[in-house]
């Protein structure tokens, strides 16, 4: 543990769960924590196993990590058990992480009347489920829940209990703005006082939003002392939400100087990370966010844009560039050339490609996302874009014509079913093809009759499979004639797992779009020959 260093925790597949209207799957948590990783968090937080489904197949199963310590998250024993006996302890023990993170109550008010214990068990229960778990675990974490609140009604307690969890072993003492309910200035006076009595580099600070000072409130507890933040890939979290690492990231180290470990080369991954993650959820990515927001670089014209093209530090208070944005005026070739390139290299692209191709593949991504394709969540059909833009993109087949009809019925149980089913018919080289298969609705039976009709050309596709599927509509004012965004993410046999998008007026055009996209990038990376080529 380096004194001088911030170090950051992500709680985005715990705490960001709370969100209303986000849910993970197993798949969504897994790539979020591979993305995570692939920035350089020091800590992920991956769930708290023992409480649903999702979380336990995520443990069952967890992500490698390069980078990243893996979490589980828990809470400290019931009253009249032993923590070695406490059943939910020994689920997150059963977790295999590496860093293990306890909540216990940090406010006398709140253990007796949320936990119905005396101020000296709950000592106990802190003491107890710290000591044990040390025993499992490489790091142990102790979340203060309620501390501000608990400090301010009773210092003494709350600082017991951060002393019951400092004397049990714990690696690191959280102090929780669980309520958000904090200002800054109050921050920072307690944990100066907090600082003052444990050591500075074991302490941390998690702050939820709730008066818009989340972000703030982290800033400040780093200046008094605190040397881990914990918080959420775009404040996701419950009610108003955590504090927003995306913002936090570039802030510590651009304005305050402070070493996150994490260097600038992949500082320029967190504007894609920010986007990738409101993809995956299906969320309209925030274009004023600060900043990797579309807007957080845009100047609309007059005094600004002339200022700006003369010197861009008139108007921006750093360079996009170092966060992986761009400014929405002067958009050059060049800069778009800088851009492309690093998308490509993030794909494992290797290209050699003139200015006018470059221009020719900038206005056509800019032409197509404008339209309503996204390439943040959808890095297959980009990739395709390219190649298809650079003549590198073989014809595996051409669709002639498909239909899909949708039957209301009774089955042979008398039970009342719809039934979908799809014909298609391509041309392979020279010849046509013509399949209709049934489905469980219309993009699985346009998805089986695909690949049941170029599967004896192609025999790879048999091992592909359709794992997730995101309807998103982008123009809700036309009502039911309301343009729709599909993204598919696919899977095969290899544990190859990649993301097409398509668009369209037509839910089932898009789907098809988005299905034609995620073969073809199969064939391709498969290295698949068309018939007579």
């Amino acid at each position: 543990m380096n004194a001088q260093r911030v170090y950051l925790y992500d709680t985005t597949l715990r705490d960001g769960a709370q969100t209303q209207g986000v849910t993970f799957s197993v798949n969504d948590k897994r790539r979020i924590a591979q993305e995570l990783d692939r920035l350089g968090i020091d800590f992920i937080e991956g769930g708290w196993p023992g409480a649903n489904r999702t979380d336990d197949a995520f443990f069952s199963e967890p992500p490698q990590l390069a980078r990243s310590r893996l979490c589980a998250f828990g809470m400290t024993r019931r009253p009249g058990r032993s923590a070695a006996n406490d059943p939910a302890l020994q689920a997150l023990f059963r977790s295999g992480a590496e860093g293990l993170t306890l909540v216990g109550k940090s406010s006398a008010r709140h253990a007796n009347g949320a936990l119905g214990v005396s101020r000296d068990e709950n000592l106990r229960m802190i003491q107890d489920s710290v000591a044990e778990a040390k025993r499992h675990a490489r790091t142990v974490l102790f979340d203060a829940e309620h501390f501000f609140d608990g400090f301010k009604e009773d210092p003494d307690y709350a600082l017991a209990c951060l002393a019951a969890a400092f004397e049990a072993g714990a690696d690191w003492l959280v102090l929780c703005d669980t309520n958000g309910g904090t200002l800054p200035h109050e921050v920072e006076a307690v944990v100066e006082r907090v600082a003052a009595r444990f050591p500075p580099e074991r302490l941390g600070i998690h702050t939820h939003n709730d008066t818009d000072n989340a972000v703030a409130n982290a800033l400040a507890a780093v200046r008094a002392g605190c040397r881990q933040i914990q918080g959420t890939i775009n404040g996701l979290g419950e009610r108003c939400g955590n504090a927003n690492l995306v913002s936090l990231i570039p802030t510590l180290v651009f304005k305050m100087g402070l070493d996150v470990g994490i260097p600038p080369e992949r500082i320029r991954h967190l504007t894609h990370l920010s986007r990738f993650v409101d993809e995956l959820l299906n969320r309209i990515p925030n274009r004023h966010a600060a900043y990797v927001g579309a807007s957080a670089f845009a100047h609309k014209g007059g005094l600004h844009a002339s200022a700006v093209l003369k010197d861009p530090s008139f108007y921006e208070h750093i360079d996009p560039a170092w966060v992986g944005n761009e400014r929405d005026i002067l958009i050059s070739d060049q800069a778009g050339r800088s851009n492309l390139l690093r998308r490509f290299k993030e794909m494992g692209l290797s290209l050699e490609i003139g200015e006018a191709q470059v221009h020719e593949i900038l206005e056509t991504v800019k032409r197509r996302e404008a339209a309503g394709f996204s390439y943040d969540g959808a890095s297959a059909s980009f990739e395709l874009l390219v190649l298809q833009s650079l003549g590198q993109l073989p014809q595996y087949f051409e669709l002639l014509k498909f239909r899909v009809i949708d039957e209301r019925r009774y089955n042979a149980k008398g039970e009342l079913v719809i039934v979908s089913e799809a014909t298609v018919k391509l041309r392979v080289g020279a010849s046509e093809v013509l399949v209709a298969e049934e489905g469980n609705g219309p993009v699985n039976a346009i998805d089986r009759a695909l690949r049941q009709a170029l599967s004896q050309i192609y025999p790879s596709l048999a091992q592909m499979r359709l794992v997730d599927y995101k309807v998103r509509i982008l123009t809700p004012e036309a009502g039911t004639a309301a343009v729709t965004r599909v993204i598919i993410e696919s899977e095969d046999d290899r544990g190859q797992v990649w993301q097409t998008v398509g668009v369209s007026g037509n839910i089932i055009a898009a789907s098809y779009n988005a299905l034609h996209d995620a073969i073809v990038w199969k064939l391709f990376r498969d290295g698949a020959v068309p018939p007579g080529a």
